[in-house]
């Protein structure tokens, strides 16, 4: 308490009289009575003890229901986070088979194409081969052809009597004959061979490019397989499982390189007959001019 409100109070005591005799010890006691008088009571509702019970019963209440509610969260995110990280294991084991599937199905139909390219070479190099035997043949027809012609240009400059129709020119005409009909078989079977060499390098082209593309999707397919969590340069894709415009579907990815193989044996098949049929014609060629040669010299 202040000094001046003391002064005042002792001031008070004095006018009722007791100012001059009055004790100090008893001036103390009046001085705190008054000072209890002067007190006010707070402004607002005062609430019983049950009152008081009942809302820290509810907060209680309230706090251990939210507290249940946030357990019950972090048990529902722990097992979807359990659940989430089986799945994703699981889907990268799944796809990492399915890759490594995919990677021996590819790799199968290279090494189907890279059989075909050989064979396809191979016959290549035969074909041409038996293409120029056949143009050498052709060509060494044409010295007879000519020999021929000018044994009937020489007989046909005879006179009188001796003009006479005999078994040399006989011959001699079965010559020309022979040997037109065989020059025509042999080109017809060098024209064969040209354009069956033509189909040879197309569909050597559509191997080559089908293998190609074989050997890129094997490199696409085992980098896809060597990838981790722990991969570098990983990051986000924006909508990554898009399928491209133009894509194929396995099936028709199959029945394209199977058309080409398929293709390129039977391309192999017919160069393999008509190398054959050549080899036949050149043999028959030789063996038709050496029987006419026998036979011009039997008739002269």
């Amino acid at each position: 308490m202040s000094q001046m409100k003391m002064d005042s109070i002792c001031k008070e005591v004095e006018g009722i009289g007791f100012g001059k005799n009055l004790d100090p010890a008893p001036l103390w006691q009046y001085t705190d009575a008054a000072t209890m008088a002067t007190l006010s009571m707070k402004p607002g509702q005062r609430f019983t003890l049950p009152d008081w019970q009942t809302s820290y019963d509810l907060l209680s209440s309230n706090a251990e229901r939210q507290r249940l509610a946030c357990h019950q969260i972090r048990q529902e995110a722990r097992i979807l986070r359990n659940e989430t990280n089986n799945q994703t294991k699981w889907d990268e084991h799944d796809n990492r088979t399915r890759l490594n599937e995919r990677i021996d199905c590819v790799n199968r139909w290279k090494e189907a194409l890279d059989k075909c390219l050989t064979d396809i070479d191979t016959e290549i190099s035969a074909l041409t081969l038996m293409k120029e035997a056949a143009e050498r043949a052709l060509q060494a027809k044409n010295l007879p052809l000519d020999v021929a012609i000018e044994c009937l240009t020489l007989r046909e400059s005879r006179r009188g009597i001796e003009v006479v129709k005999d078994p040399a020119e006989e011959e001699l005409h079965k010559e020309v004959e022979v040997i037109d009909l065989v020059r025509k078989d042999l080109q017809q079977k060098i024209d064969e061979a040209f354009e069956q060499l033509c189909l040879l390098q197309e569909v050597r082209q559509q191997l080559n490019m089908d293998h190609r593309q074989k050997m890129e999707a094997l490199e696409i397919d085992r980098t896809c397989v060597s990838l981790n969590v722990n991969s570098p340069n990983i990051s986000y894709k924006v909508n990554p499982t898009r399928v491209p415009i133009g894509s194929l579907s396995p099936e028709e990815w199959d029945q394209y390189s199977q058309y080409n193989k398929d293709r390129a044996e039977a391309e192999l098949k017919a160069a393999a007959d008509l190398r054959e049929a050549m080899a036949l014609t050149i043999a028959q060629a030789s063996d038709s001019s050496f029987c006419r040669l026998i036979g011009i010299h039997l008739g002269l």
